[in-house]
Protein backbone atom coordinates (compact mmCIF):
# COMPACT_ATOMS: atom_id res chain seq x y z
CA UNK A 1 0.00 0.00 0.00
CA UNK A 2 1.87 3.01 -0.83
CA UNK A 3 1.11 6.17 1.08
CA UNK A 4 -0.68 9.73 -0.81
CA UNK A 5 -1.63 12.71 -0.52
CA UNK A 6 -2.56 14.39 2.49
CA UNK A 7 -1.42 11.34 4.51
CA UNK A 8 2.22 11.54 3.32
CA UNK A 9 2.24 15.34 3.81
CA UNK A 10 1.13 15.32 7.47
CA UNK A 11 3.89 12.42 8.12
CA UNK A 12 6.59 13.98 6.32
CA UNK A 13 5.83 17.09 8.35
CA UNK A 14 5.71 15.16 11.79
CA UNK A 15 8.87 13.75 10.83
CA UNK A 16 10.73 17.01 9.91
CA UNK A 17 9.57 18.21 13.17
CA UNK A 18 10.76 14.92 15.01
CA UNK A 19 14.08 15.10 14.04
CA UNK A 20 14.49 18.55 15.31
CA UNK A 21 13.60 17.45 18.68
CA UNK A 22 16.51 16.57 21.46
CA UNK A 23 16.74 12.83 21.41
CA UNK A 24 14.12 10.86 23.45
CA UNK A 25 16.40 10.46 26.66
CA UNK A 26 16.92 14.20 26.94
CA UNK A 27 13.49 14.69 26.80
CA UNK A 28 11.84 12.44 29.26
CA UNK A 29 14.53 13.58 31.84
CA UNK A 30 14.06 17.31 31.08
CA UNK A 31 10.25 16.82 31.39
CA UNK A 32 10.59 14.92 35.07
CA UNK A 33 12.93 17.62 36.46
CA UNK A 34 10.60 19.74 35.50
CA UNK A 35 7.74 18.56 36.54
CA UNK A 36 9.15 18.19 40.01
CA UNK A 37 10.68 21.81 40.17
CA UNK A 38 7.16 23.05 39.18
CA UNK A 39 5.68 20.93 41.98
CA UNK A 40 8.35 21.85 44.43
CA UNK A 41 7.87 25.30 43.86
CA UNK A 42 4.14 25.44 44.30
CA UNK A 43 4.30 23.31 47.57
CA UNK A 44 6.36 26.14 48.61
CA UNK A 45 4.04 28.85 47.48
CA UNK A 46 1.10 27.28 48.70
CA UNK A 47 1.84 24.46 50.84
CA UNK A 48 -1.90 24.58 52.20
CA UNK A 49 -3.13 23.44 48.72
CA UNK A 50 -1.01 20.25 48.43
CA UNK A 51 -1.77 19.71 52.40
CA UNK A 52 -5.49 18.77 51.40
CA UNK A 53 -4.27 15.30 50.04
CA UNK A 54 -3.81 14.81 53.65
CA UNK A 55 -6.34 12.23 54.96
CA UNK A 56 -7.56 12.93 58.58
CA UNK A 57 -6.61 8.86 59.18
CA UNK A 58 -2.80 9.67 57.58
CA UNK A 59 -2.05 12.94 59.80
CA UNK A 60 -1.33 11.15 62.87
CA UNK A 61 1.93 9.10 60.68
CA UNK A 62 3.54 12.06 60.22
CA UNK A 63 6.14 13.69 62.69
CA UNK A 64 5.18 16.78 61.47
CA UNK A 65 1.94 19.12 60.34
CA UNK A 66 0.72 18.56 56.85
CA UNK A 67 1.64 21.86 55.72
CA UNK A 68 5.27 21.49 57.01
CA UNK A 69 5.82 18.18 55.04
CA UNK A 70 4.65 19.97 51.92
CA UNK A 71 7.26 22.53 52.48
CA UNK A 72 10.04 19.74 53.20
CA UNK A 73 8.39 17.86 50.11
CA UNK A 74 8.65 20.88 48.04
CA UNK A 75 12.51 21.74 48.34
CA UNK A 76 12.92 17.91 47.97
CA UNK A 77 11.32 17.74 44.73
CA UNK A 78 13.15 21.19 43.65
CA UNK A 79 16.62 19.22 44.68
CA UNK A 80 15.85 16.23 42.51
CA UNK A 81 14.52 18.34 39.55
CA UNK A 82 17.82 20.74 39.36
CA UNK A 83 19.50 17.61 39.23
CA UNK A 84 17.84 15.78 36.98
CA UNK A 85 17.57 19.57 35.02
CA UNK A 86 21.57 19.30 35.56
CA UNK A 87 22.02 15.13 34.13
CA UNK A 88 23.20 14.33 37.06
CA UNK A 89 22.83 11.59 39.97
CA UNK A 90 20.24 11.06 37.30
CA UNK A 91 19.67 7.41 37.75
CA UNK A 92 19.45 8.55 41.72
CA UNK A 93 17.06 11.17 41.21
CA UNK A 94 14.68 9.35 38.90
CA UNK A 95 14.51 6.38 41.33
CA UNK A 96 13.72 8.38 43.82
CA UNK A 97 10.99 10.01 41.60
CA UNK A 98 9.76 6.46 40.76
CA UNK A 99 9.63 5.57 44.22
CA UNK A 100 7.78 8.65 45.21
CA UNK A 101 5.22 8.39 42.97
CA UNK A 102 4.45 4.85 43.21
CA UNK A 103 4.01 5.55 47.14
CA UNK A 104 1.54 8.50 46.34
CA UNK A 105 -0.12 6.11 43.89
CA UNK A 106 -0.65 3.42 46.51
CA UNK A 107 -1.29 5.85 49.15
CA UNK A 108 -4.09 8.01 47.20
CA UNK A 109 -5.69 4.53 45.86
CA UNK A 110 -6.72 3.69 49.68
CA UNK A 111 -8.15 7.30 49.59
CA UNK A 112 -9.82 6.81 46.71
CA UNK A 113 -11.67 3.09 47.50
CA UNK A 114 -12.64 4.95 50.64
CA UNK A 115 -14.04 7.74 49.79
CA UNK A 116 -13.80 8.10 46.05
CA UNK A 117 -11.43 11.22 46.15
CA UNK A 118 -8.66 12.00 44.30
CA UNK A 119 -9.16 9.68 41.22
CA UNK A 120 -7.99 12.23 38.59
CA UNK A 121 -5.11 12.56 40.35
CA UNK A 122 -3.90 8.99 40.46
CA UNK A 123 -4.29 8.91 36.75
CA UNK A 124 -1.86 11.72 36.34
CA UNK A 125 0.89 9.84 38.75
CA UNK A 126 0.51 6.60 36.72
CA UNK A 127 2.12 8.25 34.42
CA UNK A 128 4.50 10.66 35.76
CA UNK A 129 5.58 7.13 37.52
CA UNK A 130 6.17 5.72 34.33
CA UNK A 131 8.14 8.64 33.06
CA UNK A 132 10.11 8.46 36.19
CA UNK A 133 10.75 4.57 35.28
CA UNK A 134 11.78 5.12 32.03
CA UNK A 135 14.34 8.11 33.25
CA UNK A 136 16.07 5.61 35.52
CA UNK A 137 16.37 2.93 33.09
CA UNK A 138 17.69 5.07 30.71
CA UNK A 139 20.01 6.44 33.31
CA UNK A 140 21.00 3.12 34.85
CA UNK A 141 21.75 1.75 31.52
CA UNK A 142 23.87 4.69 30.74
CA UNK A 143 26.43 3.38 33.70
Amino acid sequence: MSRSGPRRTVESAFGRVASSLPPSATLTRAGLGAMLVAAGVHKLLDPAAWAVYVTDWFAPFLVVSPVAFMLINGWLEIGFGLALLADRYTAFAAAVAAVSLSATILYLLVVWVTTGLFGDVIARDVGLAALALAVFADSASDD
